[in-house]
């Protein structure tokens, strides 16, 4: 729908669309260019203030606005509006998710178009690292609710030509803006074509979480698929490294949160700590946190099959210290730590900075020592835990760890109820759920294992100097699957 060359009609239809008479953060203004009748609309809180009341009044000055009418909107715009961001529309699309949006819309009378005059600003927090993905050394900044910001803390690290950010807006209701930023020259044209058709065609009234609600319109998982498809970070080293590499990301307003797509299963091993160490103690943390990956998963649920089913072996090897607990009784003391480990876990992160330490700390000393006493655990139990949960807190990628607690908790059922048959067969449907975690555009989720390729390879397993970690061209992925 267009606009109309009579102002009078036009304010008709906002009145009708908009509740102007009723909503106190919608600001209008009757102007008078001259002899021209104008009429303003923008958004309070979105609009700088004192430009707004600069450009108004230079608008309405008889010594600025020498001419009696306006005859030609064009170029009345680009001399009598000294503003940078100034534009013509006349869809009534466009304006209104301008204005809802932050830009403010002018409407003169005589012409089928609009003034918008981008002098938007949003309230936002500062610029702060992220809290789960903090580093020792680096940069203490990270992404916020601000699409804009984000993209400067992107357009800042990367001062590239060929860096683009392409706008789309997702959302019947919201129209929440997304843009997905990627280098021309390294982008995938096949990836991208597909990514903006997929995010264009996407029928939702909002994103209601923002880059969370994105990620799963993106890709439908299975409910047997817990691994995360799509990798999210708040840093901007992290997804400028990332972007790089040929990576597409996807910024959407009001999350901090940042997709990097194509995603594989060595990604969530990363960690942006690694290249602030020297090569040699990089690549040494970088082998724990893959031994983390096994050691979360399989520690509890391969105690529980040694010292429930083969109670002889358990007590020769030293894994048990106690005699006569029936496997009933090791099955119920290893559910009922695994689930006070995690909430001690969930309620100090939800809980206030002054007192998640301490809560984490004297309520699981506190609770464990008095779960032995009452006979709901055992000292064993509690240390195969302890080292469990230590390394499910050396994964860097929360979600990742997430998955594999849920593939823990299958296998310590199965352990304890099936033995060994039943263990072997859960950690067959563990692999199969593993392998048929799906990815957006079709390519392995194992790349560089499957398909193989060796260089690749060896630059997630280890952490090499910075002259050799510089990629002469972006890596080949191979065809994506169909």
């Amino acid at each position: 729908m267009t606009l109309s060359p009579v102002l009078d009609e036009n304010i008709h239809y906002l009145k009708e669309i908009l509740p102007l008479d009723t909503s106190f953060d919608l600001m209008t203004r009757d102007l008078n260019l001259g002899r021209t009748k104008a009429f303003f609309l923008g958004v309070n809180g979105f609009c700088k203030t004192e430009i707004l009341q600069q450009i108004i009044s230079d608008l309405q000055n008889p010594l600025y606005m020498q001419d009696d009418s306006v005859t030609d909107i064009l170029q009345y715009m680009n001399s009598k509006i000294g503003y940078a961001q100034a534009s013509l529309t006349g869809s009534w699309d466009d304006i209104l998710r301008n204005v809802l949006s932050g830009p403010s819309a002018l409407f003169i009378d005589g012409f089928d178009q609009a003034i918008l005059i981008d002098v938007r600003t949003y309230p936002a927090r500062s610029i702060a690292e992220p809290d789960l993905e903090r580093v020792t050394r680096g940069a203490r900044d990270g992404f916020v609710e601000t699409l804009l910001f984000n993209a400067n803390l992107i357009r800042r690290r990367v001062r590239s030509t060929d860096l683009v950010f392409a706008m789309h807006s997702v959302g019947t209701a919201s129209k929440t803006d997304v843009a997905i930023a990627y280098l021309e020259k390294n982008v995938s044209p096949e990836l991208l074509e597909k990514l903006s058709r997929a995010v264009d065609s996407l029928q939702v009234t909002s994103l209601t979480m923002g880059a969370r609600s994105l990620e799963e319109l993106l890709l439908h998982k299975r409910w047997w698929n817990p691994l995360p498809c799509i990798q999210m970070t708040e840093r901007p080293d992290v997804a400028c490294s990332y972007l790089l590499e040929g990576h597409i990301l996807i910024l959407v307003d009001n999350s901090p949160l940042v997709l990097i797509l194509p995603c594989t299963i060595f990604q969530f091993t990363q960690s942006p700590e690694d290249y602030y160490k020297s090569p040699a103690v990089g690549t040494y943390f970088r082998m724990v946190r893959f031994f983390c990956i096994p050691v979360s998963l399989l520690l509890l649920p391969l105690f529980l099959l040694a010292t429930a089913h083969y109670p002889d072996f358990a007590l020769e090897a030293g894994l048990l210290s106690e005699e006569g607990l029936t496997p009933q009784r090791l099955l119920f003391y290893v559910l009922a730590v695994e689930f006070l480990l995690d909430l001690f876990k969930y309620s100090s992160s939800l809980s206030s900075g002054k007192f998640s330490g301490s809560l984490s700390i004297v309520g699981g000393l506190i609770i464990g020592d008095i779960a032995v006493t009452l006979n709901w655990a055992s000292v064993d139990v509690l240390f195969y835990a302890a080292v469990t949960l230590l390394a499910s807190l050396a994964i860097t990628d929360t979600e990742f760890s997430d998955a594999i607690r849920l593939y823990r908790i299958l296998l310590i059922l199965a352990a304890g109820l099936g033995a060994l048959p039943g263990f072997l067969a859960c950690l067959a449907l563990v692999l199969v759920s593993v392998a048929t975690t799906p990815t957006f555009g079709g390519y392995s989720y194992f790349w560089p294992l499957f398909p193989f390729h060796g260089k690749a390879l060896g630059r997630l397993l280890f952490r090499d100097p910075t002259p050799k970690a510089q990629p002469s061209r972006v890596w080949d992925r191979g065809k994506p699957h169909s």
